[in-house]
């Protein structure tokens, strides 16, 4: 039971078995439910669930890898999740808004700007999985939060 329930949240519901760029999938997989959770409490509820998902994700990618050895396969897009959760904290209910930081999130969390680059290199199991995505996320939250002051 364990083991499927660790399945279920590291593939987020099966969008990271889906061939080809599952952190994207998981990304975008992400938005629906953080446009939720921001209209149901706003920022501060998206900023909790993202910490909260993350400390889970601690424990479902431990549980996976253990079932599913590997260092960090591609299934696994939870911590796609949480990083994307947090480049939006600050964005409010706008398609356009969420879109750009959808590509923000995936250009950070693919370009891995140090100390991402670090945490991805040196950090094993679940937080070697994990660390860079938030790196990826905070990024993005602060290039979000310039965009909307300098452009929006």
């Amino acid at each position: 039971m364990m083991r499927n329930i660790a399945f279920l949240l590291c593939t987020w519901f099966g969008l990271g078995k889906l061939p080809k760029m599952p952190g994207t999938w998981g990304s975008a997989g992400a938005l629906p439910f953080a446009w939720a959770l921001q209209s149901l409490g706003g920022p501060w509820l998206l900023a909790v669930a993202a910490m909260a998902v993350a400390l889970l994700s601690l424990w479902a990618i431990r549980e996976y890898l253990t079932h599913w050895p590997g260092e960090d396969p591609g299934e696994i897009v939870i911590d796609e999740v949480a990083g994307q959760w947090l480049t939006l904290v600050f964005v409010p209910l706008d398609p356009l808004l969420y879109l750009i930081g959808f590509i923000v999130f995936r250009f950070f969390d693919m370009t891995k700007i140090w100390p991402a680059s670090w945490a991805d290199r040196n950090l094993h199991g679940a937080p070697g999985v994990l660390i860079d995505d938030l790196f990826a996320g905070l990024y993005g939250m602060g290039m979000m939060l310039a965009l909307m002051h300098f452009w929006w």
